[in-house]
């Protein structure tokens, strides 16, 4: 209730030009998703909400200071919002103020030397060999002529998912000129407009044949479309795809695009892959985002004191 009536606040403000700047700064040049613009702008307006509620005057970027910044981790801790919670509202505030120190705005960063709470890292969750290998299967179970070009879009989905370990905004952005069949890699635009190369394994690249002999377009385009329309599938719509396969493979309906990706992270180090190996493959810009894959499975445990153990 407490956060629903600050949102309510933050929303009746005018808006703020310099936040305005920066939001725009992020959709230009930081390439920044949808989702985190809209983010980072809530948090900022509704910060605003606060100083200004707090001092009853017009909130100035520039004359802020540590001290303004320590009670609003207060004014969060005494409302009892969770760690991940007061995280991204930080991050909103430390990123515009990076900007601002960078654009000459403002002269000093209240944030720095900022101690916060530390954030709690859930272990993420993932699929069994098993369980993705009945849920790329489920397509296939639909033997109904007339859906075959459903059929084999959504196979192609599945598996690129989890052969490449893309992030369902990159896979949504694949252009046919992305897909390179013979080599067998995918050119993939991650995050901060960062390229990188991601392998295709053979399951992969034969669902993808597939599903283009069935889509019969000539002009280059978006990879995966709409039957209908022909328009680009959205992240709803692989969403959508997703929860379809995991009820008919009686899977936990709830599971994420997302958690293919940590599926695939899984897989490979409890297989052997080295985490820097892995990191370049997920796209991850700093190696500690990747360790929170090697977490140890009771496979690779039985693995380990197998191979080590002399009287296992």
């Amino acid at each position: 209730m407490q956060e629903h009536q600050e949102n309510r606040k933050a929303a009746s403000l005018t808006p703020d030009p310099l936040a305005a700047e920066f939001l725009a700064y992020l959709r230009a040049e930081r390439d920044a998703s949808v989702l985190t613009i809209r983010n980072y702008g809530a948090e900022l307006d509704m910060f605003r909400a606060w100083l200004e509620g707090r001092t009853k005057g017009k909130c100035d970027w520039a004359r802020l200071d540590v001290f303004h910044v320590r009670a609003y981790l207060v004014h969060m801790t005494e409302r009892r919002y969770d760690r991940a919670t007061i995280q991204l509202k930080m991050s909103a505030l430390r990123s515009f103020y990076k900007w601002l120190l960078r654009a000459e705005r403002v002269k000093q960063n209240p944030l720095v030397g900022l101690t916060l709470p530390k954030k709690v890292r859930k272990l993420p969750k993932f699929l069994t060999i098993q369980q993705v290998e009945s849920l790329l299967a489920a397509p296939l179970a639909d033997k109904n002529p007339d859906h075959a070009f459903a059929v084999w879009r959504d196979k192609a989905i599945l598996e690129v998912i989890y052969s490449s370990g893309i992030r369902i905004h990159e896979l949504v952005g694949l252009n046919d000129d992305d897909v390179d069949l013979l080599g067998e890699v995918a050119r993939i635009r991650g995050k901060g407009k960062k390229e990188r190369l991601a392998p295709l394994g053979g399951p992969a690249i034969e669902a993808v044949q597939r599903y283009l002999e069935l889509r019969r377009r000539t002009a280059r385009g978006p990879l995966f479309i709409n039957q209908e329309d022909g328009g680009r599938l959205t992240a709803r719509s692989i969403q959508r795809i997703l929860k379809k396969y995991l009820i008919a493979a009686n899977l936990d309906p709830s599971l994420t695009p997302h958690k293919l990706r940590h599926s695939f992270a899984t897989h490979l180090l409890d297989a052997g892959a080295d985490l820097r190996s892995v990191q370049e493959l997920l796209g991850h810009a700093n190696l500690s985002t990747t360790q929170i894959y090697t977490h140890v499975t009771p496979e690779r445990l039985k693995k380990v004191y197998e191979k080590a153990h002399p009287r296992a």
